[in-house]
């Protein structure tokens, strides 16, 4: 981060220098523009008249002249200073980020080329079809000739069409979805449906009196919810009582906050997403998001490789060379790392049960196996290696 500093300060240089020299630019101009007007007006007046051009009026010109020759001067002279600076931000670019990224990964990586191309294209189409950007995502697909299924899209093209009209404050496509799926939202825990229906019911509070008969009517809604949300049920009935007065001006004011709304869309991107199968985050912003946080470390190690030349350390396309902490946030599943080995179980080398409970990677029950028996190497348990079962986390 802090090379992202260096050239974000740079950045802001630039663009005080800008907003600088737009103003004297500005306030330059309108000066000369007003004495070109005031001089015009002059030699208007005498060209009526009749009158030769007198000494003085002449001078003036001549000064007028002059004045606008240094002006235009100065501002090419300021303009230039700014391009330099341009430049600085160019070169405090290259001096902070190595241009030779690709020099991380092994070019083994990109041995089934087309194949690594098609899924990149389908993770960009996703991300945008996640981000709303429909027509971009249709653009992509006609250029890179990419076949997307309409059963793909259509949970993305819906749940845009929700967020949007929950973005208008419309809740009319996000009630009706919930309700449709209310059996598997309650599997899931979610409180989604009562969240809409109680955002509807401070709309119609917001109403003031005319509204009180409809929200009353409304409030059978909350029938379903009563045992879970009995507290929250409470709050908004009780609200009724100041609804004369004003809500606003109440103990309830805080039913009219706005940040309602965007709790309930991100309410309803997390429980749909859970609900259709999707990632809240698509699959390329946590790529994207992990990329930068291992990229410094990896770095690093390429450049402790190239220096004590023991290129061969890594040479695997599918592993890294040392475990890089991406956080919590990251944590997608558990793993599982062999206490024989010290190295973590994968599809090729899966984590085995033994007989007595114990639990140990294949490579190292391999290695175990002594005339046809395994001895567990925590317990004296004999047993016939053949009885070990593979774990699935």
């Amino acid at each position: 981060m802090e090379q992202c500093a260096c050239v974000e300060r740079e950045l802001d240089k630039v663009l005080q220098k800008f907003l600088t020299y737009g103003q004297h630019c500005e306030q330059s101009l309108e000066e000369l523009l007003h004495h070109v007007g005031q001089l015009r007006a002059e030699l208007a007046s005498a060209a009526l008249q009749g009158t030769p051009l007198s000494a003085t009026l002449s001078l003036v010109m001549s000064q007028c002249c002059r004045k606008i020759k240094d002006t235009v001067q100065k501002l090419a002279s300021d303009h230039k200073d700014i391009h330099s600076s341009v430049s600085r931000v160019g070169k405090a670019i290259d001096r902070n980020f190595d241009s030779e990224i690709c020099g991380v990964v092994s070019d083994a990586v990109w041995d089934a080329r087309e194949q690594q191309q098609q899924i990149l294209q389908m993770a960009i189409v996703e991300h945008l079809y996640q981000q709303g950007m429909l027509s971009v995502a249709e653009e992509l697909c006609q250029e890179s000739t990419l076949n997307v299924d309409l059963d793909f899209k259509q949970p993305f093209l819906e749940l845009n069409r929700i967020l949007e009209a929950l973005h208008e404050q419309d809740l009319g496509p996000a009630l009706e979805w919930a309700v449709s799926h209310r059996q598997r939202l309650l599997e899931l825990n979610s409180s989604l449906e009562f969240k809409l229906h109680r955002l509807h019911f401070i709309r119609l509070l917001a109403g003031g009196p005319e509204k009180q008969l409809e929200a009353l009517s409304y409030a059978r809604h909350f029938q379903p919810f009563a045992q879970l949300h009995q507290r929250e049920i409470q709050v908004m009935m009780g609200s009724l009582v100041y609804l004369r007065l004003g809500l606003e001006k109440s103990p309830y004011c805080h039913l009219l906050d706005n940040s309602h709304w965007a709790e309930i869309c991100e309410t309803f991107t997390r429980d749909a997403c859970s609900l259709l199968g999707l990632s809240v985050e698509s699959p390329l912003s946590v790529s994207f998001a992990s990329g930068c946080v291992a990229l410094p470390v990896l770095m690093n190690i390429k450049a402790v490789i190239e220096q004590r030349q023991c290129t061969g350390v890594w040479s695997h396309k599918d592993e890294l060379p040392i475990e890089i902490e991406l956080g919590m946030k990251c944590w997608y599943h558990s793993v599982f790392a062999c206490p024989i080995l010290r190295q973590q179980t994968s599809d090729s080398n899966p984590p085995i049960k033994l007989i007595c409970g114990h639990v140990i990677s294949r490579d190292a029950l391999n290695k175990l196996i002594n005339g046809g028996k395994l001895k567990c190497p925590y317990c004296p348990m004999e047993q016939n290696p053949a009885d070990g079962k593979r774990i699935i986390f």
